[in-house]
């Protein structure tokens, strides 16, 4: 008679704890990236830090920074492209805001884009360019960042 609601109560409490464990689509875990400090010097001669995980592999770029749900100040994601290409970033599933710098071989940044959450709309880049940088919104003109300034990627990356 007493096995009846034990029964009963571990089946509820293991049903729970397996919901309760498993992670939302939008818990996805995302995979550990590489992460690099890097030095953009900037038009007037100062030099800002920022702290990038590198995005290298076509899976590593394509889930970017997606379903996360802040980006500390100072910090954001370098993604790295063997050639040279037109580049289009879209925010799927992207919960926070950002702005894009789309960078060329050298590491100098060509343009810049502010990018809304979840928005499909593609952001392109003018010209083929080898890398992008994400960082929260407003981050480029906050830190004086700016077209024409020189991210440190050859040096740090090797390229």
């Amino acid at each position: 008679m007493t096995s009846r609601p034990v029964a009963q109560f571990l089946f509820c409490a293991f049903t729970f704890l397996f919901f309760v464990s498993c992670p939302s689509e939008d818990e996805r875990a995302q995979p550990k990236l590489e992460t690099k400090e890097f030095i953009i010097g900037t038009h007037d001669g100062k030099n800002i830090g920022i702290n990038a995980e590198i995005a290298r592999t076509t899976d590593e770029r394509a889930s970017g920074l997606m379903f996360r749900k802040s980006l500390a100040d100072g910090s954001g994601m370098l993604f790295v492209f063997d050639d040279d290409s037109t580049l289009s970033f879209w925010m799927k599933n992207t919960l926070i805001p950002l702005s894009i710098a789309y960078i060329n071989k050298d590491g100098v940044i060509m343009e810049i884009h502010d990018m809304k959450p979840k928005d499909l709309s593609p952001v392109q880049s003018r010209r083929p360019l080898r890398y992008a940088l994400e960082v929260p919104l407003g981050w480029f003109d906050k830190s004086g960042v700016a077209q024409g300034d020189i991210l440190n990627v050859l040096e740090k990356l090797g390229n």
